[in-house]
């Protein structure tokens, strides 16, 4: 057949258009010519433009919530305004342009609504109120009377309960009866309003509202402020029905609750010590690869957790005749309904009380009941079980329990500050720092741990390291007494003595300090002494007597401070105190005589000597003494010498060797030997060096304090005596001092 030799679309290619391939003959004539470029397009029209302003609008209050949820409270705010601010300018280009009856009056209520909940969000109570105003009374949009909500939590945030609750009840008539989750939750916060306002009657009206169909609608929250109301009114029976309501709640995610109550545990610390947040721990537990449902239903047994136990513990000791009574009742419903860990806990809580009244046995033999339950139960008692033991002083049992509390749990802060208070009373003091920082390496902010850290250095000489940790500790409770006592005693051992003075006297002064504590007078009277500040050293000596009378070290300081000043009817006093404390040490009697000798009261000092006399015939000092005033007011001395004599023999045959100087030494020791009792009477500081346990009522290890250095400074009485009265000449070393 025949062909065409030549494809279609195909010609000869002229020698002008040669090597274009053209098949659709798009740039020959026979098309006409070659098409004119796009023209610009005309301006926008009206519509147009409004609907760009909506777009913009929408951005806008979209970026504020994302702001808003992102924790950005004021780039919300800001965007929320500026939403508002072209939403009124799209009004004004409606207006102008005829168009009113396209007005969007969705986006004009999320506008308004977005902005109210940013202003409220930022704090700014009263234009929130006045926003949320302009929504609920505007009739156009759709549902806004359920707004009243939001506005009664403003009320009830800034504490006008009355308000708050009328606001409420305003939104729960505008609520259908077919939404019940929704009121049931508007009946729950008028509740907490009631409760807010101590009308606990009111309260438990609007709480047991909830308990309709079934209770299907009664969360853990609402069963416990429901507790706390039958509390309030002291209503046993109602306590009982309302703790067996709260256990029997349905909550989604509670089937299992009994596999994840691991961290129940937490929840039981104790109030009163600061310690890691709750969250900060939990989050440590959850594994990884829980996705967000997962963590929900964690978060929901933990809270479920936490209403649970703070109920128990808050009606176990008031809902039977006696405390013990209560927890057992607690207990066994705890055990009835499924709660075997929270029963656990209980028992722990049990044991605390017993603790509180003082009944280690029973304390001890409820926690050794747990050796027989799982070791993660174990685990928790045997902490509490070393504190006990470590509270009776039997700290090879304190250890043991200790050990296994570490075994259980590596990351136990408070067993291992147990642990490390065993080693510290085994004078083990390189391996206490050890644990005590692997304790702060587990949790940062352990006090106790920082604490005993700090007492461990100082016992090991390193005062510089205890510096650093009682600093950091001072860092972290600002005012706490103790830490401050620590932070003086060590800059007066570094020899920083003006320093050590502002610690004490910060403890005087502070909103929480000690201002009448005697302990403290009395160092800041002594570091006055050293620097040579008699009259401060005076002052804060006799503040300190003022408070603890007893104290023998002031009592001297101030005898001598007197007699130094010629003030002996000022000294008398003080020596008689000292007699009254120690009554078979004869010196002090002696320094009231003497003071009377001085003062120029013969008769009265020949009286007190004779009574000393007959009270202690063997006392050579007093016959001495005794001789020597008779001397002075002219009376008969001959048998009081003869008994000196004899007594004299009788001490040479008791000891035959010669002591040189025999005589002047007793006359140097006129006050009868005050600086011999001075180095015996050592003060006891007002804070002992204690170790600080995690548990409730920590437990205080006294240690036996430092001796101070004697200083090698005499203080001689000022005037001019004779050679032979008691207090001539007498060197009064620093050791009458109360000790540095």
């Amino acid at each position: 057949p025949m062909t065409s030799n030549r494809a279609a679309g195909y010609t000869a290619a002229n020698g002008r258009d040669k090597g274009n391939f053209d098949p659709l003959n798009q740039g020959s004539e026979v098309l006409g010519p070659t098409a004119p470029a796009l023209a610009k397009k005309a301006d926008l029209s009206p519509e147009e433009k409004l609907r760009e302003l909506e777009v913009e609008i929408h951005r806008l209050v979209e970026e504020s919530a994302i702001s808003r949820e992102a924790g950005d409270m004021n780039s919300a705010l800001d965007k929320a305004k500026e939403a508002s601010k072209k939403e009124r300018q799209l009004y004004r280009v409606r207006d102008q342009h005829g168009l009113l009856e396209q007005l969007n009056v969705d986006l004009t209520f999320a506008v308004c609504l977005n902005l109210a909940v940013q202003f409220e969000a930022n704090g700014s109570d009263n234009e929130a109120l006045t926003h949320y105003t302009q929504i609920v009374k505007n009739k156009q949009y759709p549902g806004a009377g359920r707004f009243r909500v939001n506005m009664g939590n403003v009320y009830y945030r800034q504490g006008k309960y009355p308000g708050a609750i009328r606001m409420y009840r305003m939104a729960l008539d505008q609520i259908p009866n077919n939404v019940q989750a929704h009121r049931f939750k508007i009946m729950r916060n008028i509740g907490h309003a009631f409760f807010k306002m101590h009308q606990f009657t009111d309260a438990i009206d609007s709480y047991e509202n909830l308990l309709m169909h079934g209770g299907e609608h009664l969360d853990f929250m609402t069963g416990f402020h429901l507790m706390l109301c039958y509390y309030a009114l002291g209503d046993k029976d109602k306590m009982k029905s309302g703790f067996l309501k709260l256990l029997n709640i349905q909550q989604a995610g509670l089937e299992d609750f009994e596999d994840d109550d691991a961290d129940v545990d937490i929840l039981m610390q104790s109030p009163d010590v600061d310690r890691p947040t709750t969250s900060d721990k939990l989050e440590k537990n959850i594994t990884e690869g829980d996705d967000a449902l997962r963590e929900d239903v964690k978060r929901r047994q933990r809270d479920a957790a936490r209403f649970i136990v703070n109920a128990a513990n808050l009606m176990a000791p008031v809902i039977e005749k006696s405390p013990i009574a209560g927890y057992e009742w607690v207990i066994e419903a705890l055990n009835t309904h499924g709660f075997p860990g929270i029963a656990s806990e209980m028992e722990i809580a049990k044991a605390s009380h017993y603790l509180r009244k003082k009944d280690f046995e029973s304390a001890i033999e409820v926690l050794k009941s747990f050796e027989k339950k799982e070791p993660s139960l174990m685990a928790r008692a045997s902490t509490n079980l070393s504190f006990l033991y470590f509270l009776e002083q039997n700290f090879a049992e304190a250890e043991k329990f200790a050990d296994v509390a570490v075994k259980a749990d590596r990351y136990n802060a408070r067993a291992l500050v147990n642990k490390g208070n065993c080693l510290f009373v085994n004078a083990e003091f390189e391996r206490a720092k050890e644990v005590y920082l692997e304790a702060i390496g587990v949790s940062a902010d352990c006090l106790e741990a920082i604490y005993n850290l700090g007492l461990v250095n100082m016992h090991m000489g390193k005062y510089t390291e205890a510096l650093l940790a009682f600093d950091k500790l001072h860092s972290i409770t600002h005012a706490n007494c103790e830490v401050m006592w620590q932070l003086g005693d060590i800059h007066d051992r570094l020899g920083n003595e003006q320093k050590a003075q502002e610690w004490f006297s910060l403890l005087l002064t502070s909103p929480k300090g000690r201002p009448t504590d005697p302990g403290v007078l009395a160092r800041i009277a002594n570091i006055c002494h050293k620097a040579e500040d008699e009259t401060q050293a005076f002052h804060y000596h006799l503040e300190s007597y003022r408070y603890w009378p007893v104290d023998m070290n002031v009592i001297t300081w101030l005898g001598i401070y007197y007699v130094k000043q010629e003030m002996y009817e000022a000294a008398i006093p003080f020596f008689h105190r000292a007699a009254e404390i120690q009554p078979d040490e004869v010196k002090w009697l002696l320094m009231v005589a003497s003071c009377y000798r001085r003062m120029g009261v013969y008769h009265r000092a020949l009286k007190l000597y004779e009574d000393i006399h007959r009270q202690h015939p063997q006392e050579v000092e007093c016959l001495r003494y005794l001789i020597t005033i008779c001397k002075e007011m002219g009376l008969k001395y001959e048998h009081y010498a003869a008994e000196l004599k004899k007594l004299e023999r009788m001490q040479e045959l008791a000891n035959p060797e010669p002591q040189q100087g025999m005589r002047g030494q007793d006359d140097d020791e006129d006050s009868g030997g005050a600086t011999r009792q001075a180095s015996q009477s050592q003060s006891k500081p007002a804070f002992a060096e204690e170790i600080m346990d995690p548990e409730p009522a920590p437990f205080e290890v006294k240690a036996a304090p430092q001796q101070p250095k004697q200083s090698t400074r005499r203080l001689v009485a000022t005037g001019k005596l004779d050679d032979d009265e008691d207090w001539g000449n007498d060197e009064l070393g620093d050791d009458l001092l109360p000790g540095m």
